[in-house]
């Protein structure tokens, strides 16, 4: 993992931490690419960005932050304000619902192939 990669990690405070290796963690298990745009870790897809690992402003809670998000219509999705995107927050505070993220990956991946 590159310098800025573990900066962006320890930048934060448990339980977001934690939450968001947590994240990572099932993101690299699909096989996507990693590094880091805009601040934010990315993962790619045949080289080009699939999503990115965020938090919300104002909760402070983490997201999955899926760039192809008009296109994906999984329920546990919300658009919000966004134009194109769509986000998956994440409570840290309650177990990761594993099944929803590697649903609405392998949804996102669909759309790319």
């Amino acid at each position: 993992m590159n310098e800025k990669l573990v900066a962006f990690f320890q930048a934060h405070s448990e339980p977001n931490k934690s939450c968001f290796y947590a994240l990572r963690n099932q993101l690299l298990k699909t096989g996507l690419g990693e590094t880091i745009k805009y601040g934010m870790p990315c993962y790619t897809y045949l080289g080009k960005p699939l999503c990115y690992l965020w938090k919300d402003k104002n909760s402070q809670q983490p997201y999955i932050l899926f760039v192809d998000g008009l296109l994906l219509t999984h329920p546990s999705l919300q658009q919000g304000s966004r134009a194109k995107m769509k986000i998956l927050l994440v409570d840290p505070n309650k177990d990761i619902n594993i099944v929803t993220i590697q649903s609405v990956i392998k949804e996102a991946l669909e759309i790319r192939n």
